[in-house]
């Protein structure tokens, strides 16, 4: 893999992240704020505070921009950084590396159970608690139906929410987003219950099946490379994450 290969991927996952979180952050009602650089999205409390950095060489103006943003945040501060080349470090945040994978385009096997896009505001919720229990995402506890994903989310462009059921109860969810010609996979998500069934790999056959036709991307987690692995995805890059202590 020449650098050029793993830039180009680290690139395509940055303008889709950021196409994320914007659709995201306008559904929740939160500030967004765009730079050359990176993308913010200015969360409450709970919601928290979350940057998309877009180019491997912010200036010195746009890493002061960013860090008086951090530390203005009123609650936990999150950071992806597809091309692993922004210190974070002076804001005390932890970090880690995650790989980078793409899908080429090609066919998509059925899934082993139902998994359908989501239309109606129970569903949403339903994939709402997946994906908070799935993650551990203590911040939305106790939980307040469409604060992860309000339905306004649904109308956002190019944003999809997904849901599979096993013998008519909700075992996990994921959402999909299509930007500029380039699909993604976000928050696959499985309660600890529902492990070890297939549903991963369900959620991710369902998800990707109305983007086959085109390349998609996604940062996948140490368990989760196995996985995508055996999918298609191949780890072309170094993602770093920050995260508050």
């Amino acid at each position: 893999m020449t650098r050029a290969i793993g830039e180009a991927a680290a690139r395509r996952q940055a303008r889709n992240s950021a196409a994320f979180w914007a659709a995201t952050g306008k559904s929740r009602g939160h500030e967004v704020v765009h730079r050359r650089g990176f993308l913010a999205v200015l969360g409450d409390e709970r919601a928290g505070t979350r940057f998309l950095v877009q180019e491997p060489d912010l200036d010195a103006a746009e890493l002061a921009e960013l860090t008086g943003l951090a530390e203005r945040a009123s609650g936990p501060v999150d950071a992806e950084d597809p091309f692993g080349a922004t210190d974070l470090g002076h804001l005390g945040l932890r970090n880690w590396q995650m790989p980078v994978m793409l899908r080429e385009p090609g066919p998509v096997g059925p899934p082993a159970m139902d998994v359908t896009r989501v239309r109606q505001p129970h569903d949403l919720h339903a994939a709402e608690r997946m994906v908070i229990a799935g993650f551990g995402l203590d911040r939305f506890e106790p939980h307040r139906p469409g604060e992860l994903f309000p339905p306004a989310l649904l109308e956002q462009p190019g944003v999809d929410v997904f849901l599979a059921v096993l013998d008519g109860e909700p075992v996990g969810a994921c959402v999909t987003v299509v930007d500029e010609g380039i699909g993604s996979l976000y928050w696959v998500g499985t309660p600890a219950g529902h492990r070890s069934r297939g549903v991963g790999r369900a959620v991710m056959l369902g998800a990707l099946a109305p983007m086959a036709d085109l390349p998609v991307t996604l940062t996948a987690s140490r368990l989760g490379r196995p996985l995508y692995e055996s999918l298609g995805f191949t780890a072309l890059a170094d993602s770093t994450w920050w995260a508050s202590k």
